[in-house]
């Protein structure tokens, strides 16, 4: 599919960002959620920092303590054989059955604004920061869901126990209001319609199984946006296919003629990441109308391809004027990027079921 990537691109990287901590440097810039406020263009940043170690034979860990009110620093030894370093994104445990020991940096939400959707300033101060013990490892991927004047701001919030997807809302981007969890662990890439269906909020989840079932899409149900039920399987995997080892939803779902259009990420059991599109029904957003077969997006430019987790194009918002979709995307776990599509194109480009 036809896809036209800004010659700005990448948009953002680290390198356009000031870390917040002190010894601490920005390795990721990236999955930012997108809005339109006061005549400008948001995003609202995936800022990752990790701590500069002094001795190379030692990672340094962050953790977020509540109580101090501050970043503790974990010392690892590398040589240290109970612990697996090969994913530079986690520290895993591997006396432990599952799960990791530590992430390697610390992610926040910050703000980038644009006049013209190319060119950003970042803001000087995080716009969301770990606060909660359910953050103690950090906040990850936002995605903006504006519903009349007020635009609610969803993330991974990663700590111990599991990452849940908590929630805050905002009038203004200035004060924030806390609603805490709305999915209990093991969940993320959330997506809450712009709008209710028949009376009802609806949202998109990703339950990530350990027993019985793969990571794959479901829907939800709420009359308040903050207690979901009524959950719904909607999309699975498709062996052999590049959405074939996890999918979750990207973008928040927008209104066409033709149904809710969702532009979801798919990914290969080699982490190779792509997004591609669902159309679901007006009326009952549980039931998929179509699905692309081929992605809209796949990661072939060079800072898609490399980077500190390269072959991943991740988007987490879009704006669509007409028949261009702007898809805002984090382009291999480190900047972000833009390309515009056609809707058109993406919907010629379905499957129907």
């Amino acid at each position: 599919m036809k896809a036209y990537r800004y010659e700005q691109n990448p948009l953002l990287t680290p390198l356009d960002v000031k870390p917040h901590h002190a010894g601490f440097e920005v390795i990721g810039a990236f999955n930012a959620g997108i809005a339109t406020y006061g005549g400008e263009i948001f995003m609202l940043l995936r800022v990752a920092e990790r701590p500069i170690s002094p001795n190379p034979g030692i990672v340094l860990a962050p953790v977020y303590d509540p109580d101090k009110n501050g970043v503790e620093l974990v010392e690892i030894r590398k040589d240290d054989t109970r612990y697996d370093f090969s994913d530079p994104r986690v520290i895993v445990d591997v006396t432990v059955g599952s799960g990791f020991a530590y992430l390697t940096s610390l992610s926040y939400i910050r703000i980038a604004r644009s006049k013209d959707g190319r060119r950003f300033a970042v803001d000087d101060k995080p716009f969301v920061y770990p606060s909660q013990r359910l953050e103690t490892f950090g906040i990850e991927d936002p995605r903006v869901t504006q519903i009349g004047d007020t635009y609610y701001v969803y993330f991974s919030a990663v700590s111990p126990v599991g990452i849940g997807e908590s929630m805050v809302s905002t009038k203004d981007f200035v004060n924030v209001t806390h609603h805490g969890m709305i999915f209990g662990p093991d969940n993320k890439d959330v997506l809450i319609f712009p709008e209710k269906v028949n009376g009802k909020y609806y949202a998109l989840h990703r339950p990530t199984v350990k027993s019985v079932g793969y990571p794959e899409i479901w829907i939800a149900e709420s009359d308040n946006l903050l207690y979901w039920g009524n959950h719904k399987h909607l999309a699975g995997l498709r062996g052999d296919m590049w959405d074939s080892a996890r999918i979750g939803g990207g973008a928040v779902p927008f209104r066409t003629e033709k149904g809710w259009l969702e532009l979801y990420h798919g990914a290969t059991k080699e982490h190779r990441y792509c997004m591609g599109a669902l159309l679901l029904d007006l009326d009952d957003p549980s039931k998929v109308i179509a699905r692309s077969g081929v992605p809209v997006l796949e990661p072939i430019a060079d800072y898609e391809a490399n980077g500190f987790f390269g072959g991943v194009v991740f988007s987490c918002g879009v704006i669509v004027e007409g028949d261009v979709v702007k898809m805002y995307y984090g382009a291999a776990d480190t900047s972000m990027a833009c390309a515009e599509l056609s809707l058109q194109d993406i919907l010629d480009g379905l499957v129907y079921l």
